[in-house]
């Protein structure tokens, strides 16, 4: 026991020297992305010396643990027949006290017949040994009595000795007991010491890798993903039809982008020109607990972030969502369903005009302090005072560009109402890819190969497309984070622009060799199946080192972890495209 307390606080003092040293040898607060891993590094090494320190301890405190229970089972046992005891001597004190009683008046009543043994001496030698035998009668009696009496108390006597012999090993164990919950505390406190330093040392390991997070976060969608006042202009080289210039060539394409839930505005124009009116289109994507009321109170007053307050038509005035250009296109039903899911969107958000100020940018919805005019005030003025209701209550109705075809389910929580998940196309799942509404639409991020950042960085290179070497670099990553479940801060992005300190591909290789992995090239790679759902269940690779399956949503983390630059994938709905 001695040993393993010396051991530990030899190992707390270690501890501290080491942190001094990080701290005079190195800062850690520096920007330098490798100062920064060496600290990583240094903290990792810290928190795992800490953590074997404290496994033999938290053993220990379990057998601890252990014994105090058994200790405590056996006092308690203790107890029990101790009181037992006390009951059984209560018991038989009583029964002496009654046979005590009893021999006492026999005994007087025997003295005085021998008392008058002289007066009666004529009349026993009549009656001859008739009264001689009463009176030795008695005396038998009397003796019995005497000796249960003594029976009794020898008894009594040793269930005394018995109840001193377990006070004293009750006192025994109470005495063992409280030295092992000293024992028990003062290991449970430095292990408390030991556990808050590892989460004192996690937590500064969490913060240094943040920026793995944070390249997810700007590879995954945080940029608007409203239409806007325009189409979105199309990138000839994010199309699958570009032509890297080498073979083989590999791009991730994504359906969609974030964030799939309620109305897809492209597919509500691919609605309108297929001839499907405002309430329609509602009613597709927000479901049959959404109904449309259309004498809402004009009057009611939005408070604009920034600008004021603004009754609900000049309000919806000013949005700036959707083109007006789509009316000449056939899709002035989808500008009227756009319009009443702006208003119901508006009065949910700022509970019916009674709460807050509603934002301006596409976080909220794209709000101008100048009406837009054309075609969009006039698809305001045909639905004036329409807003969507659920329960009661506005709807609010969330509404994105363009979600792949396929559209998630959400609970709205001020109407409480929950939109359908639906394939977005006339025939449902079998009609995708072919007859999606947002790809007749022509929505150019319907199919796409992401490889900007939100303000159009590319990281020098103009396109999606990656060579084997490339790819297998991909899978090297999944090796290291998915397959076995390690974090790893050097698996970014090469290039130089999401900063840390990444692994050459080789070294990266080099890593996975030993996890099963170690990948050199790719020859050919296929989605093996997309999930009624809406998103990529498994993709296959045939590799150097032969064929390697995988879920879609783990190529996807590794992918957008590893992959060159700013090249990702926006959803989970994918595909893979091999030249």
């Amino acid at each position: 026991m001695r040993r393993w307390i010396l051991t530990f606080v030899l190992l707390l003092a270690g501890f501290s020297f080491w942190r001094v040293q990080i701290a005079a040898a190195v800062d850690c607060a520096t920007n330098d992305v490798d100062v920064i891993s060496e600290c990583i590094k240094s903290l990792q090494h810290d928190l795992e010396l800490s953590r074997k320190a404290t496994t033999p301890l938290e053993s220990e405190i379990k057998k601890l643990d252990s014994r105090i229970k058994s200790l405590q089972t056996s006092i308690n046992a203790a107890v029990a027949r101790q009181k037992a005891l006390e009951k059984s001597i209560a018991d038989r004190e009583v029964k002496i006290a009654e046979h005590y009683v009893i021999l006492a008046k026999k005994t007087e009543e025997l003295y005085k017949k021998l008392r008058q043994r002289s007066v009666l001496a004529e009349i026993l030698s009549k009656v001859g040994s008739g009264l001689s035998r009463e009176i030795g009668y008695q005396s038998i009696a009397s003796n019995f009595d005497r000796q249960l009496i003594i029976g009794f108390s020898n008894e009594i006597l040793n269930l005394e000795t018995d109840k001193k012999n377990l006070e004293d090993q009750k006192a025994k164990l109470a005495i063992l007991q409280e030295s092992l919950n000293k024992q028990a505390a003062f290991f449970k406190g430095e292990v408390a010491k030991a556990k808050a330093y590892q989460s004192d040392l996690s937590g500064k390991i969490a913060v240094l890798s943040a920026r793995q997070q944070e390249i997810l976060g700007e590879k995954q969608g945080t940029f608007s993903t409203s239409v806007g006042d325009v189409p979105l202009a199309d990138d000839p080289n994010s199309r699958p039809d570009y032509d890297p210039g080498f073979r083989p060539a590999f791009a991730a394409f994504s359906f969609g982008a974030p964030h799939f839930k309620g109305m897809s505005q492209y597919g509500a124009f691919g609605r309108a020109k297929a001839g499907q009116s405002a309430e329609q289109i509602l009613k597709a994507y927000y479901g049959d607990g959404v109904s449309i009321r259309r004498d809402y109170p004009t009057d009611t007053k939005i408070k604009v972030s920034g600008y004021g307050s603004f009754d609900l038509e000049s309000y919806t005035k000013r949005i700036y969502e959707m083109p007006g250009s789509w009316a000449d296109e056939g899709g002035m039903e989808a500008l009227k369903a756009q319009a009443i899911a702006a208003r119901s969107y508006a009065l949910a958000y700022t509970d019916e005009g009674r709460g807050g100020s509603i934002c301006v940018t596409q976080a909220c919805q794209v709000f101008k302090n100048a009406e837009k005019g054309g075609k969009w005030n006039e698809a305001v003025d045909a639905t004036r005072g329409w807003v969507m209701v659920a329960n009661g209550k506005p709807f609010k109705s969330m509404y994105a560009s363009t979600s792949g075809g396929f559209q998630f389910s959400y609970t709205d929580s001020y109407s409480g109402s929950s939109t359908p998940s639906l394939w977005d196309t006339p025939s449902g799942r079998g009609g995708w890819t072919g007859q999606a509404f947002e790809k007749t639409a022509g929505s150019p991020w319907f199919y796409k190969g992401w490889y900007k950042s939100g303000s159009n960085a590319t990281c020098g290179r103009n396109n999606p497309w990656l060579n084997s070497e490339e790819m297998a670099d991909i899978l090297n990553a999944w090796t290291v984070l998915v397959k076995n479940n390690q974090s790893d801060d050097r698996i970014v992005p090469l290039g130089g622009c999401s900063g840390g300190n990444p692994y050459s591909m080789s070294d990266l290789r080099s890593k996975a060799s030993g996890m099963g992995g170690g990948y050199g090239s790719v020859s050919n790679v296929s989605v093996t199946s997309y999930s009624e759902g809406g998103y990529t269940a498994s993709v296959h690779f045939n590799t150097d080192k032969g064929g390697v399956d995988m879920s879609g949503d783990d190529f996807k983390k590794a992918f957008n972890l590893r992959a060159p630059g700013w090249i990702s994938l926006k959803s989970r709905l994918f595909n893979i495209e091999k030249k």
